[in-house]
């Protein structure tokens, strides 16, 4: 039963898009009226305030890392470890099917980053390295989501073996692949969008 509370609670968490919320707040544009449509960080990251797409990076990776810490301190110690799993793949679930909008969410990545970080600091410090080398290097979001999703059930694997953990980490990087379909035929037919680009729409 905890493990089910703790499982509402976080896709409750996820439901509240920081993107649509801070757009607001900054008196942007709906993030999802422009660019790529997706209520992310980086898609408000193309309306040019910039702070706007920090508070949505950080807001989306913190009802991530608060949905695990809940999990976590809800359940039994010998639970504990299912209850994290289940919750961080709920509130990602949360944040791709927002219930408080319409199931129409964004993609995951910055509330998976949270996830990470909620199971374990080294797990989300090889996640979020390998995101930024990708980013550096090809200035393409999407693409250094997809290899630092890849990645994260690799790093999990090598932190704890097959644990539940690990098995969340796979569930959810198939998640965030998925969602990233679009992206992945822009990529391949050589129109996806670059870091920083701004809303020309």
């Amino acid at each position: 039963m905890t493990t089910i509370v703790a499982g509402v609670i976080a896709y409750l968490l996820g439901s509240i898009s920081f993107a649509v919320l801070v757009s607001r707040a900054f008196g942007l544009p709906d993030p999802r009226s422009y660019g790529s449509k997706n209520p992310g960080a980086t898609n408000v990251l193309r309306s040019g305030r910039r702070a706007a797409a920090a508070v949505t990076l950080l807001g989306d990776a913190a009802k991530g890392w608060l949905a695990v810490y809940v999990a976590q301190h809800l359940a039994e110690p010998a639970a504990a470890n299912a209850a994290m799993a289940i919750a961080g793949v709920a509130v990602i679930v949360g944040h791709i099917y927002p219930v408080f909008f319409r199931f129409g969410g964004g993609k995951g990545v910055s509330t998976a980053l949270g996830v990470l970080f909620g199971y374990s600091y080294w797990l989300a410090a090889g996640a979020a390295a390998t995101w930024l080398i990708i980013a550096f290097f090809f200035r393409i979001s999407s693409l250094a989501a997809l290899v630092a999703a890849l990645f994260a059930p690799f790093f999990s694997f090598l932190l704890w073996g097959l644990n539940e953990l690990t098995v969340s980490a796979a569930v959810f990087s198939a998640l965030l692949i998925a969602r990233h379909k679009a992206n992945i035929e822009n990529l391949l037919a050589g129109r996806e969008g670059r870091i920083g680009e701004r809303n020309t729409g």
